[in-house]
């Protein structure tokens, strides 16, 4: 008998019971069902893990966060309290690197309370033992955040949230679909025989893509940055937002499974495996200027880390570290920030409330001409 995870199962009875299932539904169980998801199961980070994010790379990129929360902090005139709120923060460990070094500014940390938005309770345990001493709360959904002076921190969270995706038939755009094959049982994609109607959904510049065209959409990525937006306008501060993905709308597939740090095949082993897609960074600029936001950027990762400083950061902190030491900061640097690592592939976005102005780390947006409208 084929062994199967329990996820699969609960996936293939599904099917079994309703037909195909939206692609989102799929990534939905696979990643956070309550007790077999993903994200919900183990620590999939570091060198035993899956993956391994920034924070964990170099002490350096967590600080360099929390400084530019100081900065935009001081920006918009200290408000107290301070809701800082990361969303999706792994072990905890940049949310630690940020505290660290903000608190060369003692006034920001005796201002700031910590929201963590985690469902993992393996994930919230780690968190704990890490932010011991913080006023911390966590959340299951951004939504329970407290309205008022916030700063939001989103490093690679977005890619996790489940897609959807449409291929273009000669009939028009239909939604792509997990079914079962009937001659093998195992899951596959099929395609819905209905069209969809695309007005809002599908973008004018990809509407007319030639047959066999795929285009990825993020429904909770957008409402979540439509909730950001509306709180920024309305007595919020900003929201800095790290991820990988395009800074303009397109067609092609980008979805993607990993396991043990390298690709896995998305339909095998649900539930045991990262399933993870480029952040579509114009989509979501746009959904949060219209609920109120002013967005900046997307700029690359590499550009946003060096105009804060992080080169001279490295040098100072290796220079008092014994060779070895010394040469993982910097590889970790360069990782960090060379076109070959992640400087180009990962991009930052702010979001703010009108009246900031310019954030730090874009202030090369503010000399380009009409730079409001960069990030369209």
């Amino acid at each position: 008998m084929e062994n199967v995870t329990p996820v699969e199962q609960l996936i293939r009875d599904r099917i079994r019971d309703h037909g195909p299932m939206p692609l989102s539904d799929y990534m939905a169980l696979a990643l956070a069902h309550p007790e077999y998801g993903y994200y919900r199961k183990a620590d999939p980070l570091g060198r035993d893990g899956d993956f391994i994010t920034a924070p964990e790379i170099s002490q350096v990129f967590g600080e360099i966060i929390g400084l530019w929360c100081v900065a935009t902090w001081q920006q918009a005139d200290r408000p107290g309290p301070l809701h800082l709120v990361e969303l999706g923060p792994g072990r905890g460990t940049l949310m630690a690197d940020a505290l660290r070094a903000a608190g060369a500014v003692p006034d920001f940390i005796a201002a700031t309370k910590i929201h963590l938005v985690e469902t993992s309770p393996v994930l919230r345990n780690l968190q704990q033992e890490k932010l011991q001493g913080y006023d911390t709360t966590w959340h299951d959904a951004v939504d329970s955040v407290p309205h008022g002076p916030c700063l939001y921190i989103a490093n690679e969270f977005f890619d996790a949230l489940p897609i959807e995706q449409y291929v273009r038939t000669e009939n028009g755009w239909n939604r792509r679909c997990v079914g079962l094959d009937p001659l093998t049982g195992r899951l596959n994609f099929v395609v819905d025989r209905t069209p969809i109607v695309t007005a809002g959904l599908i973008p004018p510049s990809v509407a007319a893509a030639p047959p066999g065209s795929l285009f990825e959409h993020c429904p909770e990525g957008l409402e979540i940055g439509a909730t950001i937006g509306g709180r920024l306008a309305t007595g919020g501060i900003a929201a800095l937002i790290i991820d990988y993905g395009h800074r303009h709308r397109d067609v092609g597939e980008t979805l993607q499974a990993v396991r043990g740090h390298d690709y896995h095949d998305i339909l095998v082993d649900p539930g045991d495996a990262d399933l993870t897609a480029h952040v579509d960074f114009s989509a979501l600029a746009a959904t949060a200027r219209t609920a109120g936001a002013v967005p900046f950027g997307p700029v690359s990762q590499g550009a946003f880390l060096s105009n804060l400083g992080i080169e001279a950061r490295t040098n100072k902190l290796a220079a008092n570290q014994d060779e070895p030491q010394a040469n993982l900061l910097h590889s970790g640097c360069r990782r960090l920030i060379d076109a070959r690592g992640m400087g180009t592939l990962f991009k930052v976005l702010a979001l703010t409330d009108a009246r900031l102005g310019v954030p730090a780390g874009f202030e090369a947006l503010a000399k380009a001409p009409d730079y409001r409208r960069s990030a369209h």
